[in-house]
């Protein structure tokens, strides 16, 4: 399957936001999914509360739930911790990983990353694995070799297209307002395509490459229609129905 003919997959990562009374926003993306059936998957990432309830609410929708961070390990003493294990029984899908403020706030490593991957693999999760340059390091011209660097050191070894998505995020334009141009996007893309290709021969030519950083309606068709853009991570678009179907609505 060639990446151009990759079904798009567009994934609502709601951060530390939403409670209970949040069912009624996703009651209206569940509503709406329907009209991108077979031409577009929809995924949302809400707080760890929610998940059991919007998984029992998504069921035969064609929505996946997932999660935000796990931990590497399937149990233990680890207060606080959520592991991969406990989103796929709360009924989770999939799992951002590597985030830039999972990065950033809490520290966390391309080893950590590579393990939360791991884990993910292992409880039948999609692990979404997120890579992106700091504004400093894309000013320096060292974006490939940031990027670079993250994939080898955050992807496990043997990962399919059904274990793997990538997402890159340009750090600097999460929550800005800004976003990089379209040729930017390209090269960083191409260059993640390449990687993978070189690393995981015909699987790497399956796997998704989303792009987040800033994602709107406005900006949603010119910046997912680039080449090896195979959908996109909406940060904080994704907490409104309207905005997060606007942007998945250039794939109906």
């Amino acid at each position: 399957m060639a990446a151009g003919s990759l079904i798009p997959l567009v994934a609502g990562n709601w951060k530390m936001n939403g409670l209970a009374a949040s069912r009624t926003e996703f009651a209206k993306v569940l509503a709406g999914a329907a009209e991108l059936t077979g031409k577009a998957e929809l995924m949302v990432c809400p707080p760890v509360t929610l998940i059991r309830d919007f998984a029992g609410a998504a069921r035969g929708s064609g929505v996946t739930i997932g999660g935000q961070d796990c931990h590497a390990d399937p149990s233990g003493a680890h207060t606080g911790d959520i592991s991969a294990e406990m989103l796929a029984d709360a009924g989770a899908g999939a799992v951002i990983v590597g985030h830039s403020e999972r990065r950033t706030d809490h520290q966390e490593t391309d080893a950590m990353v590579r393990a939360k991957a791991q884990a993910a693999f292992r409880a039948g999760l999609t692990a979404i694995v997120c890579v992106g340059e700091q504004r400093g390091q894309r000013e320096a011209r060292k974006t490939l070799e940031v990027v670079g660097a993250q994939l080898q050191g955050s992807l496990p070894d043997g990962a399919t297209a059904a274990q793997l998505v990538i997402a890159y995020e340009p750090v600097w334009a999460i929550g800005s307002g800004l976003t990089p141009t379209p040729a930017d996007v390209a090269e960083v893309h191409a260059f993640i395509r390449k990687r993978l290709s070189d690393r995981f021969s015909a699987a790497g030519g399956r796997i998704r490459i989303l792009y987040g950083g800033s994602v709107k309606p406005a900006n949603a068709g010119e910046l997912l229609t680039i080449s090896d853009v195979n959908g996109a991570l909406v940060g904080g678009a994704s907490l409104k129905a309207t905005d997060f179907l606007g942007i998945a609505a250039i794939y109906r």
